[in-house]
C-alpha cells in the first residue's frame, strides 16, 4: 500500500527531468531510477510535456486546457447550486403569494 504522504516536485525539477529524458537517449524508467523518483510520475510528466508541445496523442488535453476544464467544471457546479437555491426561492415565494 502507498504512503499517505505524496511528495511534491517543483516545476523546475520536472522540467529538468523531462529534458534529461529527451537529451540522454535513456528510457524514462532509467532516468527515473537515476533521479530516485517513480517511473510512473516521470512518464506522466513526459506525456503531459509532449501534449503541451503538440506532440501528444490525438484528443489529449494540454495543461492549459486541463486547467480551463477544471475551472469551467467548478463554475458549472457553483451555477448549479445557485440555480437550485433560486428554484427553491421561487417555489417558496409562489406559495407565499397564494396566501
Amino acid at each position: 500500500m502507498g504512503s499517505k504522504y505524496t511528495k511534491r516536485y517543483t516545476a523546475e525539477f520536472k522540467r529538468d527531468a523531462i529534458a534529461l529524458v529527451d537529451s540522454s537517449g535513456k528510457t524514462v524508467t532509467a532516468v527515473a531510477r537515476e533521479l530516485g523518483i517513480s517511473s510512473e510520475s516521470l512518464r506522466g510528466w513526459y506525456r503531459q510535456a509532449k501534449a503541451d508541445r503538440g506532440e501528444g496523442a490525438p484528443g489529449e488535453l494540454t495543461t492549459a486546457e486541463r486547467e480551463e476544464l477544471k475551472r469551467l467544471r467548478r463554475q458549472n457546479a457553483e451555477q448549479a447550486k445557485t440555480i437550485e437555491v433560486l428554484r427553491k426561492a421561487a417555489v417558496f415565494f409562489a406559495k407565499e403569494s397564494d396566501r
